[in-house]
């Protein structure tokens, strides 16, 4: 092998570096991941069967540059179909967000109890992320704690607490998670047996580490702060009725996108650019009386685009065209053979892999890290190795503050400093992966 071959590697993972270290370095992730996308191809492109394992340079059978533009346009494909889904699921959520769709849920919760309080924004947390996504139900709970919680201190408790709930709420379904989503669209999982094997797995990872911090904060009371301040958000001048047709809408659409998959068997980027036409045509439907009414224009979807998170799409876009050169050249095929070295009987073996994996996810961003496990293993779909890493994968990221998108949102929102969550939560929150990971286990032996 060659020294472009590890020249590849060296630039993958200075690249890998930089991301894990966006904030110290004050550099977007996504800003990186294109540059490393272009370089890794550019290597590869200038150094042909060079820069690839031995086995995998004597496979090629025929001109090198058709099997390079063969493979750009074979991993931009499978790439596009994980940007564009996310794009229109973020956009959906952004609509509903914009309309106050959610103020129809947050309205309502009035509880004074630490403890009652915990288990009602953990479970909502839970169950939002499991249709939403992880990162907007975060930043949608902690919004809300702001109105609710007056002491910091105490909002750093449930801010953390809404962080492991929203990761594992997000893990269990096809919809939640970008790691999940990746492995449902690149047909490593279906959705309804994806459900089935790692619901169980993600409430033991939210119920253990709550029944930790319930007894810690047993007896204890909020008052409600005192807040003279006017809303004139959009949100606030929609009409209820608007907000609960938009909250079901939404919502509505996003379930139906794995059931249409399902019975179509089509990609499900084609269902949620639908989906996305629905909401659309829906709220453009919905106009005011003065259609130069100003608070109806922000409203407009054309205009909520504009607050889609763009770069986080991009970020996938780099990172996962960038995996793609690893998995061509054969770096993911020799760092799997090198991982089924572990001395273990199968399956416990594949179960210790996925174990590390979600850790890792706790350091480095789980994206690269699920979209690697991919090129790295060809089990067949559903196998117990793909289920078992989307739970990790999903919930590993709670182990840090820093470790999961839904993690670094709270810590930006509430200030959350990186030390007080790795002292009091870390803790709980290894705990709870910990037993996850056992039930899943469990769960495989008695199923099997």
């Amino acid at each position: 092998m060659s020294f472009a071959f590890y020249l590849i590697i060296c630039v993958f993972v200075f690249g890998y570096l930089c991301i894990a270290l966006e904030y110290p370095l004050k550099i977007n992730k996504a800003a990186t991941a294109l540059l490393m996308c272009a370089v890794l191809w550019t290597i590869f492109a200038v150094s042909g069967t060079g820069a690839m394992s031995t086995a995998f340079a004597n496979a090629i059978s025929g001109d090198f540059r058709d099997f390079l533009s063969d493979n750009i346009t074979h991993h931009l494909g499978e790439t596009g179909e994980t940007v564009f889904f996310l794009l229109g699921a973020m956009t959906i959520v952004e609509v509903v967000d914009r309309w106050g769709g959610f103020r129809v849920i947050t309205d309502h919760i009035k509880a004074t109890s630490k403890v009652e309080l915990l288990w009602i924004l953990g479970v909502l947390a839970f169950c939002l992320s499991a249709i939403l996504d992880n990162l907007t139900t975060t930043i949608m709970m902690c919004t809300l704690l702001n109105k609710i919680i007056p002491v910091r201190h105490d909002r750093w408790f449930f801010a953390s607490m809404i962080v492991i709930a929203a990761n594992a709420g997000g893990a269990w379904t096809p919809i939640g998670d970008v790691t999940t989503i990746m492995l449902w669209i690149a047909g490593k999982v279906s959705a309804l047996n994806i459900m089935q094997m790692t619901v169980l797995p993600s409430i033991i990872s939210i119920l253990v580490p709550f029944a930790i911090l319930s007894h810690t904060l047993r007896g204890g009371h909020i008052e409600a702060p005192a807040n003279d301040e006017v809303d004139n958000s959009p949100a606030s001048r929609v009409p209820a009725h608007q907000r609960m047709i938009v909250l079901c809408l939404g919502v509505g659409v996003l379930i139906c996108v794995p059931i249409f998959k399902s019975i179509t068997h089509l990609p499900p980027y084609i269902g949620i650019l639908g989906a996305l036409g629905i909401v659309w045509m829906v709220t453009e439907l919905m106009r005011p009386k003065d259609p130069a009414e100003e608070n109806y224009h922000s409203l407009k979807l054309s205009h909520i685009l504009a607050r889609v998170d763009l770069s986080s799409i991009i970020f996938f876009l780099g990172i996962l065209m960038a995996v793609g050169v690893l998995q061509v050249c054969g770096h993911l095929s020799m760092l799997a053979n090198s991982l089924d070295g572990i001395a273990l009987a199968e399956p416990y073996k594949y179960f210790t892999i996925d174990t590390i994996i979600g850790v890792l996810s706790s350091i480095v961003d789980n994206v690269p890290l699920v979209a690697g496990t991919m090129g790295m293993y060809d089990f067949p779909m559903d196998h117990y190795f793909w289920e078992m890493l989307a739970y990790c994968a999903g919930t590993g990221g709670s182990i840090l503050i820093i470790g999961s998108a839904a993690g670094v949102a709270a810590m930006g929102i509430e200030k959350i400093d990186f030390i007080w969550y790795f002292r009091h939560i870390t803790w709980i929150a290894l705990i709870g992966y910990l037993a996850g990971v056992l039930c899943y286990i469990v769960q495989y032996m008695v199923i099997h």
